[in-house]
């Protein structure tokens, strides 16, 4: 009899201990505290706020510098960009970088305006620059050597508009290559075109003070008409409808007006100066004109 009661007491004692655990706990979830990581939780698997934000803004925002290509020697080729808007403005420097170094200084001037804040980027525009697109070129300014790259190609021979192996400069014979884009500088702009939407592009050359269309066998656009008089009033350049000192094959102008980009050919005086108050008149008036 004594055995029965004391094993219901105990009995009880336990039950009444589960029902005070059961009453403290109050229905609540226990969570690991901050600074406790669960077993199948580690610090790479947490990604703070800023992290995420950052993410997004990398869907927006391209980098300042891209490497589009190399040259023959293996030199990068390099667009510069800036600006965030829809319509991308592309200008070419150095296409014959030994022959006219000014054409290398003027696009270096611009990168380095736009980078200071001296040229503002209209809002629905972006500014690409390249610099030099013919790094492997060598000997003095004005001499048919120097216009070549490494392969001895014109690289202003060697694109898909009228496109010949064997073109003209002055009264001489030059390479326009084995096939147009033969050359790795000149496929370098062709594949940059390809995948980017270009509302309009400047090459620069030299030399003769003006600013000349494109044209591929077509009318003549009336927005390259209307770039090219832009350009050369506020650059005081010259305006010219077409290039007629020689023929011309496998020209990089024409063949951008053959994908249907308005380009100018904008020609410096001379071989070495890039008279960059000029030609920051005329990028500006332009990069105006687009962005209205």
């Amino acid at each position: 009899m004594i055995k029965n009661i004391l094993l219901a007491l105990i009995a009880l004692i336990v039950l009444g201990g589960g029902a005070y655990l059961l009453m403290n706990n109050n229905g609540e979830t226990v969570t690991p505290a901050d600074d406790q990581m669960t077993d199948d939780m580690s610090d790479e698997d947490v990604v703070s706020d800023d992290e995420m934000s950052d993410d997004e803004d990398e869907t927006t925002e391209r980098e300042p510098q891209e490497v589009i290509g190399t040259s023959v020697n293996g030199t990068d080729i390099v667009a510069h960009h800036f600006g965030t808007g829809e319509e991308e403005v592309l200008f070419i420097g150095g296409i014959h970088s030994a022959f006219a170094p000014n054409t290398v200084a003027v696009a270096e001037e611009l990168v380095d305006a736009l980078a200071d804040g001296t040229i503002t980027v209209p809002e629905d525009l972006t500014v690409t620059v390249i610099t030099d697109l013919n790094p492997d070129a060598t000997g003095e300014p004005n001499t048919r050597a120097s216009r070549l790259n490494a392969n001895g190609v014109d690289l202003n021979r060697n694109f898909d508009c009228d496109w010949e192996a064997e073109g003209v400069w002055r009264s001489a014979a030059v390479s326009g290559g084995d096939a147009a884009f033969s050359e790795p500088e000149a496929a370098a702009v062709r594949d940059y075109v390809d995948t980017h939407t270009i509302a309009a592009a400047v090459v620069y050359y030299a030399a003769g003070g003006g600013v000349y269309v494109s044209n591929c066998g077509g009318g003549l656009n009336a927005t390259v008409a209307t770039l090219t008089n832009t350009y050369a009033d506020a650059a005081g350049y010259s305006a010219n409808e077409e290039f007629d000192a020689y023929a011309i094959s496998g020209d990089m102008t024409n063949w951008l007006a053959k994908e249907n980009v308005p380009a100018i050919s904008v020609l410096l005086s001379n071989y070495t100066d890039a008279e960059w108050e000029e030609n920051r008149a005329g990028i500006e008036a332009v990069l105006t004109a687009l962005a209205e």
